[in-house]
């Protein structure tokens, strides 16, 4: 039986995932599970690049203005620029160095 973590690990070496699409496939419900995925993709980023791995980020993106956010683990609830809260969230995968 392979971990949380280890999951998810293996789920992001195959290709990007949101937060969201992560908490899908892993049957993680309720109000704190993208929380929860954030807090494990920051362990998971440190793990990694022990591995000799990167965690790729593609960074959030307002769907209305199309401001590009920071590259970080983190969800934007509001766009900085229009206030729209209408945002992509970022995507994440594994690749070899």
């Amino acid at each position: 039986m392979m971990t949380r973590r280890q999951r998810i690990i293996s789920l992001l070496e195959e290709r990007d995932y949101s937060p969201s699409e992560l908490a899908l496939s892993l049957e993680l419900r309720g109000r704190g599970s993208k929380r929860l995925i954030l807090e494990e993709l920051r362990a998971i980023q440190r793990i990694v690049k022990r591995e000799g791995k990167i965690l790729l980020i593609k960074p959030a993106e307002c769907r209305k203005c199309g401001f590009v956010f920071k590259p970080e683990i983190n969800i934007p609830s509001r766009c900085p620029r229009c206030k729209s809260e209408w945002i992509e969230e970022p995507r994440f995968k594994i690749e070899l160095r």
